[in-house]
């Protein structure tokens, strides 16, 4: 099992069941797990910003947090102002945001950005992981983040996740959890 894999079982483990995506190539590596692993829902978005509206819809309508799979950092950027919608509705949605191999940052390709610093203003929480055997931690910590602040807010909550490739060698990955000031 790879980085990949282990994350979304942790996802379906904590009740995460539906992943909206708009993948690169960057993403390859989770969405051949979305097909591995069952109980995870795979539903193709053909821009950022339906793909994070529709995470938020879903969390409207059924109450239950959905994630999202965006496309580095100008994925993420193009999917925030439904995330900050989400943010004001107290919607649950946990965002996985690719990033370039670990070898290919240093080149400081077109599309590399600072993902937390693109990720801090909606989240409270940010986290990069140093491999890909922290992944799922970092997710399980991410979704715990949320339900915490569901409990101590009675109100609902944003987790986004950004990993970063390889998948099957050692990735960054960053979990961000925001969620509103409490009562």
């Amino acid at each position: 099992m790879n980085g990949a894999e282990s994350l979304v079982r942790t996802l379906v483990a904590g009740g995460v069941d539906v992943c909206f995506t708009n993948p690169g190539t960057s993403e390859m590596h989770f969405v051949a797990a979305l097909d591995r692993v069952e109980g995870m829902r795979c539903v193709l978005g053909l821009f950022e910003g339906v793909v994070t509206g529709a995470a938020d819809g879903y969390y409207r309508m059924k109450g239950t947090p959905a994630s999202t799979l965006l496309h580095l950092g100008p994925g993420l950027a193009n999917g925030l102002a439904n995330l900050h919608n989400a943010k004001k509705a107290n919607s649950g949605i946990v965002n996985i945001v690719g990033q370039h191999a670990t070898y290919h940052i240093g080149y400081n390709a077109p599309l590399t950005s600072d993902i937390e610093g693109l990720a801090r203003p909606m989240s409270a929480w940010v986290r990069t992981s140093p491999d890909s055997k922290s992944v799922a931690a970092d997710g399980a910590a991410a979704i715990a983040a949320a339900k915490s602040a569901l409990r101590r807010c009675r109100r609902k909550t944003s987790a986004p996740i950004i990993p970063r490739r390889p998948w099957t060698m050692p990735p960054s990955c960053c979990a961000t959890a925001a969620h509103r000031r409490c009562c």
